[in-house]
């Protein structure tokens, strides 16, 4: 696969470009502006770089991981019971789990070439 095509990484790259750019219009509770902003910038940094790397299965996970942490964040930074900012990190982070989950295998078939006869 060519770099700058794989669309689970475009997805992740705008799920990231969201959840961050989403502090100008939700309002913010507690911690929900630093954990949407710095797992966001994260999230568009590790799909810009599995976008020109594709071959890094790794990035993949990354994603998934990150997509974790947007789910718990607002569990952990307090901003559970603000409805707009905690859907915006549900949302976001389920779309990054998916999408680094469904990147695992087209990475992987890069990363590893089936031997051709």
């Amino acid at each position: 696969m060519d770099k700058w095509t794989r669309w689970q990484d475009w997805v992740a790259v705008v799920a990231g470009l969201y959840a961050a750019l989403s502090t100008i219009w939700t309002p913010q509770q507690g911690a929900s502006m630093s954990f949407l902003l710095v797992l966001g910038a994260l999230l568009v940094i590790a799909g810009v770089w599995s976008l020109a790397m594709p071959g890094l299965v790794a990035m993949e996970w990354i994603h998934v991981v990150l997509g974790a942490l947007l789910i718990i964040s607002p569990f952990v930074g307090n901003y559970a019971s603000s409805a707009g900012v905690a859907w915006t990190s549900w949302i976001t982070g389920a779309i990054a789990m998916v999408a680094g989950l469904l990147a695992v295998q087209p990475a992987m078939r890069m990363h590893h070439p089936q031997a051709t006869h």
